[in-house]
């Protein structure tokens, strides 16, 4: 199965858009699976260096109640140029998540607290989560994580070597 929708500017990206590789990942803050692949994702992304744009979409699953909610307080962080920052944050302190810890981690990145809690209230970044959510849908996506490579459903093992090896041969030499 392809990716139904394309990679742009509104999406959250690490690596120059010129990159030979494109890693998408649809990903749910609570899912353990997605934890697993955090750090393997981060080893990936250092040893493909230029090669690669690795772009992190939201999946949040009905079944982890907090993972909607840990979008949006991403996306929250993202409206601060702290996006990635909460990313990681919210992966490394998985079993702890809710409000608490959003706000634990927002104090940490130094955001605007008030803004922050005014747009949670609000609600405002749910459009765009869903957003995410629904594109995957839209590609097949039915379980997290769920991976890309230049548009394409990436079906093999996720293990770092197994990954990394089908982000090479799409490199080419």
């Amino acid at each position: 199965m392809n990716l139904s929708v394309a990679v742009g500017k509104s999406d959250h990206a690490q690596g120059s858009v010129d990159a030979v590789v494109t890693l998408v990942e649809y990903g749910d803050y609570q899912c353990p699976y997605c934890a697993d692949v955090h750090s393997m994702i981060a080893g990936i992304v250092e040893k493909m260096g230029a090669n690669l744009r690795f772009v992190f979409r939201h999946m949040p699953l009905e079944m982890h109640p907090y993972a909607q909610y840990a979008a949006e307080a991403a996306e929250a962080a993202g409206a601060q140029g702290k996006f990635w920052e909460m990313h990681n944050a919210l992966y490394d302190h998985q079993t702890d998540l809710g409000s608490n810890l959003v706000h634990t981690l927002a104090r940490r990145l130094k955001l605007d607290i008030p803004r922050l809690e005014a747009e949670m209230d609000a609600r405002r970044y749910r459009p765009r989560v869903k957003r995410d959510f629904m594109g995957g849908m839209r590609s097949g996506v039915a379980g997290t994580p769920t991976f890309f490579i230049n548009g394409k459903r990436y079906a093999g093992v996720l293990q770092q070597r197994a990954l990394l090896a089908a982000l090479l041969k799409v490199a080419g030499p």
